[in-house]
């Protein structure tokens, strides 16, 4: 395996990225594909990505997610408590973002590259950035996220390849409480690094928010 530059190496090759993290149900993708259309960007999606990082898996260097990986879907959720499913997280242990690093390291750097990516938290990012504002990290309301994921997991068909034959209602209140727990890490990490958060309760919309942040992230039109 060869070894991943140095953080300084790596803040200089990654000027161009901004990041665009936080909870789950925040609109991040909306925002993201928003500012995709109207600024000359590549985007990094962090859901799509996860795919290819099955097969780069190391049980030694990534044990949480060989864990996760080898666990039926119904016993991700139906056997363990919210708390246990947050601290078996993978990306709370640090084990997804050497491959979101990777991935960024081998697309073009001829134009800002938006990362969408849940998984990221800001002591990852906090390193890698020259000056705060080329990180955002959302976070939603209670109410805002509870709609938006019953709205997701309305589909059945959703719901199953999410959580398996169990209870739905249950699993959803778990991940609920789970995604509570990840914004509490979030918060706490983003305030003492002194990274920006930004709060989504619906009273903006996606477009009002793109325009906050393509000047916060200084994208030219």
């Amino acid at each position: 395996m060869t070894s991943r530059p140095s953080t300084a190496d790596l803040r200089r090759r990654l000027a161009h990225v901004r990041w665009i993290a936080g909870g789950a149900g925040a609109g991040k993708s909306t925002v993201t594909r928003a500012l995709a259309e109207r600024h000359d960007v590549l985007v990094y999606d962090g859901d799509r990505a996860e795919l290819g990082y099955v097969h780069r898996c190391d049980p030694l260097r990534q044990p949480y997610l060989w864990a996760l990986l080898r666990t039926p879907i119904e016993d991700r959720w139906a056997s363990r408590t919210a708390e246990e499913i947050f601290h078996a997280m993978p990306s709370l242990h640090g084990e997804t973002f050497g491959f979101v690093l990777d991935d960024l390291l081998a697309l073009p750097a001829d134009r800002p590259v938006l990362v969408d990516d849940f998984r990221t938290l800001p002591r990852e990012v906090a390193p890698l950035v020259r000056r705060p504002e080329q990180a955002v990290f959302l976070l939603p309301a209670p109410e805002f996220r509870a709609r938006a994921l019953g709205a997701r997991f309305a589909d059945p068909a959703r719901a199953r390849a999410n959580w398996g034959d169990g209870d739905h209602t249950v699993a959803l209140a778990k991940r609920l409480a789970r995604d509570r727990l990840w914004d509490e890490e979030v918060r706490r990490q983003a305030r003492e690094l002194g990274l920006p958060v930004l709060p989504v309760d619906g009273s903006r919309s996606a477009a009002e928010l793109a325009v906050e942040l393509a000047a916060m992230f200084q994208l030219v039109t």
